[in-house]
């Protein structure tokens, strides 16, 4: 068995996404529940393609499908707070990308929860992987990850 990774600072990301969390995703122990974490990720990286005007989930020819998530937990998230998502690419691929990120509860300086989501680009109509290529791939390489 791995050793857990160190929460993450929030000085390790340049870019965030807020999001509220919502009465419906607390559950029975009074904090919100451990699924709802993945749909934070899944939230913050979405709407940052979206506002960065790289993805429309109506009308792109090519969209994005998880292939793989993770997630650890350090410390609660409860309502109302607001979440700050921070996002990095670890690895971005031919048609896959691997994101870095961490859940911070309000300014907190240590996440919550940090994880791995994983992208593959696929066209819309057939569901078979494309190149990341373009507008794109140029957004993904401003929050890559250099080591």
């Amino acid at each position: 068995m791995s050793e857990k990774a160190a929460p993450l600072h929030r000085d390790a990301f340049q870019v965030f996404r807020t999001i509220p969390t919502r009465w419906m995703d607390v559950d029975t122990y009074g904090h919100v529940n451990n699924v709802e974490y993945l749909s934070y990720f899944d939230t913050a990286v979405n709407g940052w393609l979206i506002e960065n005007g790289v993805l429309d989930p109506a009308t792109s020819r090519q969209v994005f499908l998880v292939v793989d998530t993770r997630c650890s937990y350090f410390s609660e998230l409860v309502f109302p707070d607001l979440v700050h998502a921070g996002l990095k690419v670890t690895r971005l691929g031919r048609s896959s990308v691997s994101y870095r990120i961490a859940l911070f509860r309000g300014e907190v300086e240590t996440a919550s929860a940090q994880g791995t989501f994983v992208h593959v680009q696929v066209d819309k109509q057939s569901r078979q992987p494309t190149p990341i290529i373009g507008d794109r791939r140029a957004l993904l390489e401003t929050i890559q990850e250099h080591s």
